[in-house]
């Protein structure tokens, strides 16, 4: 990876130890360091291993909090669903992992002060109890942020799409740490931590602003639909919506300041469709699932839906390539997708679609061009600051498009 040099540890070169304060300064400067760097990652060089320990060393220490505090910290419908044993085994072994890891990288001498860091966070979290942390009862109406969602969702979609983008890239040589992936990796934490906030505000807005709507006779016709034709019928009615409301964040000037924040990533993979603005999350949400909660979709049907768009939505910005054959017309694919998010002439303002390519098709918006691939991704004029809470404010300081 390209980042600043780090003077070598006393550990490996024999020199006298530093000072206390000296080694911490030392180990701020190479932790920062490395979070700011960006570039292919090489083997040998005990960098991937550093990584895997540091990364499971935090994850381990935020899921035994999450443990301690339940109530405040795990989100209330998946914690339902959870077998406590088996997160208990899967945190057990990413203590193991980590430590084992950190521990046999400052035996040998590499890269000393991050994997220090990284078994502190491990002897930390075991501290703290571990995999064995009581879990008591505790009330389901509380205050909360999705902590354990945040833990899940990166750690799934990292060993996913990493493995799915080196087997399948759609393109070559793209590393894992591209530029700007730390402004990526904010947005998906903040949307993850918020996801309660999110979901009470959506939850509230849908119920009170169409809940006059709703018709239940209607409703139950429409829960009497067989399970895959009625799955089939939510995600063409969640489309239709989402393809509106996406075309007018692109053709209203006040609409695309918000939407801009999410085109202006210049790397397309797993982890760039989280970049978005906070307030879009929530107008889109609600305009989506409006349809859905006022025609009366079972929740089962509902339930697979979400799974099926979450997935979607990763996938189709991760460098991947996969060939779709004439599915490529009637189903939204990654490198569909990608065409929606170039600079390129002819790509900008078509491919709204986000699950059936044949909506962009009927309505005359998909991408006519001589070849597969855009030449280069993000806003045209590449005038969006990088940076979290720059981009989140960036609509409220910027001119309209147009």
């Amino acid at each position: 990876m390209d980042k600043p040099s780090v003077s070598r540890t006393p550990y490996s070169d024999g020199k006298p130890a530093r000072k206390p304060a000296s080694v911490v300064r030392s180990t701020v400067d190479e932790t920062a360091g490395l979070l700011g760097a960006s570039g292919p990652l090489r083997f040998g060089h005990g960098l991937i291993s550093t990584i895997i320990a540091l990364s499971l060393g935090t994850l381990c220490l935020l899921g035994v909090l999450a443990f301690h505090f339940p109530e405040y910290l795990t989100t209330p419908e998946l914690r339902r669903q959870y077998s406590v044993e088996v997160l208990r085994q899967a945190l057990l072994v990413a203590l193991l992992v980590a430590g084992g890891l950190s521990l046999a990288n400052i035996i040998l001498g590499v890269r000393r002060n991050l994997n220090m860091l990284a078994f502190a966070l491990v002897m930390i979290a075991v501290a703290l109890g571990g995999s064995r942390v009581p879990v008591g009862d505790f009330p389901d109406n509380t205050p909360y942020i999705g902590l354990d969602w945040f833990i899940l969702d990166l750690l799934g979609s990292t060993l996913v799409f990493v493995a799915i983008e080196k087997l399948l890239p759609l393109r070559k040589g793209q590393p894992v740490f591209r530029k700007e992936w730390q402004t990526d990796l904010k947005h998906f934490a903040v949307n993850h931590f918020l996801v309660g906030l999110i979901l009470l505000t959506v939850n509230f807005v849908i119920h009170n602003a169409f809940g006059w709507m709703v018709q239940h006779d209607f409703q139950l016709v429409v829960q009497g639909i067989w399970f895959v034709p009625q799955l089939l019928l939510c995600i063409l009615v969640a489309d239709l919506s989402q393809y509106w409301t996406h075309r007018a964040y692109h053709e209203i000037p006040f609409l695309w300041k918000f939407h801009s924040v999410h085109h202006s990533t210049k790397s397309m993979d797993w982890l760039a469709g989280s970049r978005q603005h906070v307030l879009e999350v929530i107008v889109t949400r609600v305009l989506v699932v409006a349809p859905l909660f006022v025609l009366g979709f079972s929740e089962a049907v509902i339930n697979a839906y979400i799974i099926i768009v979450g997935f979607q939505a990763v996938l189709n910005h991760a460098n991947v390539r996969v060939p779709w054959g004439p599915l490529r017309y009637l189903i939204v694919t990654p490198d569909f997708h990608h065409w929606h998010h170039a600079s390129d002439d002819e790509a900008i303002d078509r491919n709204y679609a986000a699950h059936y390519a044949f909506l962009d098709y009927l309505f005359g918006t998909a991408v006519k061009a001589d070849r597969s691939l855009p030449n280069h991704y993000g806003v045209v004029g590449d005038y969006m600051p990088d940076g979290f809470f720059a981009q989140q404010m960036f609509p409220f300081r910027a001119r309209p498009k147009g």
